[in-house]
């Protein structure tokens, strides 16, 4: 690391401003974070038990869903619990370590659950309009190199930020005005000498962002075209069945996320941008075990055999 980051690490503290300017309703914002974190860990160890558990779910639309449990897990415990301490606590430090932490590992779930759900959009694509060479496509091979490919490229791309931000000087004023360190909201503490990296921000969104949900979107033309060719309406309605779960899942993980960090921010939305970033920080990783459970007939299917072969084994 770039001999900034010791000499900051001992001398600077940040401070997230939170949500500190809404001193009345502490005691409700900590209870609704803990209550959405508490789900959502909950609720993604018990979608990824079920299918560890489940022979007929060791599928890789399955494998991928698993990746991205892991990536949940991630992110909202590098950055829900410091919003619970500071709420009840009230201190808002940060330190230089910390913010550079909960940067790189932001940007590594963020970027790296981009191409995982591009993975599964290949996967439902050659399920959907060739299915003859689903298996030897989506073979155990296939689908680890995609999971490697997607995780080192998401690793690469969040290594660089903190190296990048280390070397710029933040000044005398730390205080930053989100409930994590939120990198835009970072490097306006560092004046002009930022923008190069606001730049690269917005190219890097772009390049890996944009372009994997266009893939994504190619992927369901290219399935719903295949699906409006069938000529019964049960087998349109069972093709569509296998992959509305992930279209669900990819609407509102990529435009939530691609909303809030692509737009333009200003000090008047800052305050909202707060609220809405919880909803791809806590509330989609809390819908994604959701969705693919109670959406998904093989899953409901597995949780009840697992329900029912536990309570005979208690009752044995």
């Amino acid at each position: 690391m770039h001999e900034n980051f010791y000499r900051y690490s001992t001398d600077i503290e940040f401070y997230l401003c939170a949500f500190s300017r809404y001193k009345s309703l502490q005691p409700f914002i900590f209870t609704s974070v803990l209550a959405l974190y508490l789900l959502c860990v909950l609720g993604n160890i018990f979608i990824t038990g079920i299918i560890c558990v489940t022979y007929q779910l060791h599928t890789p639309m399955y494998y991928f869903l698993c990746n991205l449990t892991v990536l949940d897990l991630i992110y909202v415990s590098v950055i829900l619990p410091k919003l619970m301490m500071i709420t009840i606590t009230g201190d808002i430090r940060i330190s230089y370590p910390g913010c550079f932490a909960q940067v790189f590992f932001y940007v590594f779930c963020l970027g790296t659950e981009f191409f995982i759900l591009a993975s599964m959009a290949i996967d439902r694509y050659v399920a959907i309009c060739i299915p003859l060479h689903y298996t030897p496509l989506m073979n155990g091979m296939t689908c680890l190199k995609l999971s490697v490919f997607s995780f080192s490229l998401g690793l690469l791309n969040a290594m660089m930020y903190p190296l990048l931000i280390s070397r710029l000087s933040f000044g005398h004023f730390h205080e930053i005005n989100h409930f994590f360190c939120h990198m835009k909201s970072l490097l306006k503490l560092c004046g002009p000498e930022a923008t190069s990296i606001d730049l690269l921000i917005v190219i890097d969104g772009i390049a890996l962002g944009f372009s994997t949900f266009i893939l994504i979107l190619i992927s369901y033309t290219l399935i719903i075209s295949t699906i409006l060719k069938i000529q019964t309406s049960s087998g349109r309605f069972k093709a569509f069945s296998t992959c509305s779960s992930h279209l669900i899942v990819v609407l509102l993980f990529c435009l939530t996320s691609l909303t809030l960090n692509m737009k333009p921010e200003n000090e008047l939305s800052q305050e909202q941008d707060k609220f809405l970033s919880m909803l791809y920080i806590a509330v989609v990783p809390l819908l994604n075990p959701v969705v693919y459970s109670l959406r998904n007939k093989e899953v409901l299917r597995a949780v009840k055999r697992n329900v029912l072969k536990n309570y005979q084994d208690l009752d044995i």
